[in-house]
């Protein structure tokens, strides 16, 4: 792992709740500050874009959605035919979306977040 990687889990580790939200104007969904953290360290605002607008599409089948973030093996890669996967699900292994990556420059292999009450969050900012 790199030096980046491990700023960037160590400093995640530290958000508990959240004093400030942030908010995306054209689909109006919030995020928190880590989140913001995140976006700005690991330059993924596309992954906060992206997981907030399909999250808030799939609220009528839950009020609570996992977001899980996987950067695939090799082989995965090979059978899956993309670099990562993005499931949207209840939390209890209910999947309701699976999104495909082809390439990714986000430098975490796996991620959690969790969009409950229009707002996309770190899972110990829940």
């Amino acid at each position: 792992m790199n030096t980046q990687v491990n700023k960037i889990k160590a400093e995640l580790q530290q958000f508990v709740g959240s004093e400030t939200f942030y908010k995306i104007p054209l689909i109006g969904t919030r995020f928190t500050d880590g989140i913001k953290y995140l976006a700005d360290n690991a330059e993924c605002f596309w992954l906060v874009t992206d997981a907030s607008v399909i999250a808030k599409s799939l609220m009528t089948k839950s009020y609570f959605v996992t977001v899980d973030f996987k950067r695939l093996s090799e082989k995965e890669r090979e059978e899956k035919q993309c670099d990562a996967i993005i499931n949207y699900s209840d939390g209890n292994d209910n999947i309701f979306e699976t999104h495909r990556y082809n390439i990714t420059d986000f430098p975490l292999d796996e991620l959690r977040l969790f969009f409950v009450d229009n707002t996309l969050m770190l899972p110990s900012e829940y």
